[in-house]
């Protein structure tokens, strides 16, 4: 089975760096997106299977949006939190956000995103 993925940040140059790397590695991006509003409209429209959201959306929250996302338009969606800063140094924000978990963007693979998918990535779901 294919996994539509959604990817939210605001840098252009992660999207596409992030992009390259997940289809390179089987999974099929389905969209990105750059700012909250962008992101519930193409959650709503595409119906990924998961969807990333970086913790920093510029002067946006990438909290808030995943709680929106797991609220509304992604509610059957993994939505999983990403960013540059360290699990150790956002825990408390993980643990608020409603989401399946957190991978640093350092750590970013498909097997680290099929491991939320699967169960087995020792995060909540």
């Amino acid at each position: 089975m294919a996994v539509q993925c959604l990817i939210v940040d605001d840098n252009q140059e992660f999207l596409a760096a992030a992009q390259t790397l997940l289809e390179r590695e089987g999974l099929t991006i389905a969209g990105v997106a750059s700012t909250s509003a962008d992101a519930v409209r193409k959650a709503e429209l595409l119906q990924p299977d998961v969807v990333l959201v970086d913790v920093s959306l510029g002067p946006e929250s990438g909290i808030e949006l995943a709680r929106r996302l797991v609220a509304g338009p992604a509610h059957n969606a993994t939505v999983i939190l990403i960013s540059t800063r360290s699990e150790a140094e956002i825990t408390d924000l993980i643990a608020l956000s409603s989401t399946a978990g957190f991978v640093a963007k350092t750590e970013l693979s498909a097997d680290a995103i099929r491991a939320f998918l699967d169960g087995d990535s020792g995060e909540r779901r």
